[in-house]
């Protein structure tokens, strides 16, 4: 995948700069990264001691950090709830999420802050991981295995944040191999479907919580896009505030006025407020032309992207 305004970047560059800003983005992938190792240390060692159940002790510090179907289990390891999304055993499996995490969390930086990268990881991978219980413990099928399975992995979350960026910014395009370029959104909607009808061709929990994951950053994607346009919030608070005041009947609103684009009181303010953003978009694609999209300041990503949605 290739971003669609910065053709030009060193990838390895960018890939040092990335691993020593101290991000979120990047604190999410070195804590999966760790735990990863971690186990891998653990493993080395009960090898090199030659314990006879080093098979087991291994299999116990991943049922301690994966969690469980069963709800009796389930209630006696809560914090599985949390340690499940950074859990990964085989390294193709994290190799893979956290590719994913890099490129879409890179995308969902460009318009959103590490707040709320954070908080869609971290409640796209709790919606993902409920989801996954509940159909276990409802679904008649997975009832014969249901005290024995578990779900570890990050692809829960990692789907909430494609999902989230791919309906929050839907005409973003990425470069694919064999495709050209595609609108995410399209690619979001596929990788959701495909996960539903994979649910009765193995790893039944696993697209499960896929599927989990993806409906959560679907309602924050929406909502907050559609919520921030008509002025009623500014912060992840109010984002939670306006589900609040959904069930308790409160529909007053954050309304910040007029914005780019809202009609002021007179024509002559209007003419010149339209005036004025234009010339803030000239300058803008100015700069774009001369130092590439990833120049701008994240005010300045964020102007054009929500002049571009008033027309």
């Amino acid at each position: 995948m290739n971003y669609q305004n910065n053709p030009y970047a060193n990838p390895v560059n960018e890939f040092k700069r990335f691993f020593t800003n101290g991000s979120t983005l990047s604190l999410l992938i070195i804590a999966n990264v760790a735990v990863w190792v971690l186990i891998q240390i653990v493993k080395v060692f009960l090898f090199l001691y030659n314990q006879p159940d080093s098979t087991m002790a291994g299999s116990l510090l991943i049922h301690a950090l994966a969690i469980p179907a069963s709800l009796p289990i389930l209630a006696a390891k809560p914090w599985t709830l949390l340690t499940y999304m950074f859990l990964h055993v085989e390294i193709w499996h994290l190799l893979f999420n956290m590719l994913w995490l890099y490129w879409f969390g890179k995308i969902f930086m460009e318009y959103l802050t590490s707040r709320q990268l954070f908080q869609v990881y971290l409640l796209g991978g709790i919606s993902g991981g409920l989801i996954y219980v509940l159909a276990f413990n409802v679904f008649p099928v997975f009832l014969p295995v249901v005290d024995d399975s578990i779900a570890l992995g990050a692809s829960a979350s990692v789907m909430a944040i494609v999902t989230a960026i791919s309906f929050y910014a839907p005409n973003y395009t990425i470069q694919l191999l064999f495709f050209g370029r595609v609108k995410i959104l399209y690619l979001a909607i596929v990788l959701f479907i495909f996960d539903f009808f994979m649910i009765s061709s193995g790893n039944a929990g696993g697209h499960l919580a896929h599927i989990g994951g993806a409906l959560f950053g679907l309602s924050y994607g929406l909502v907050f896009k559609h919520s921030k346009q008509k002025g009623y919030f500014r912060s992840n608070a109010s984002f939670f505030n306006h589900f609040k005041n959904k069930f308790s009947g409160n529909t007053s609103h954050y309304n910040p006025g007029p914005g780019p684009y809202q009609r002021p009181f007179t024509d002559e303010q209007y003419n010149l407020k339209k005036k004025e953003n234009q010339k803030r978009v000239d300058e803008i694609l100015e700069k774009i032309s001369k130092g590439g999209y990833d120049s701008l300041t994240k005010e300045e990503k964020n102007f054009l992207f929500n002049t571009s949605n008033k027309h």
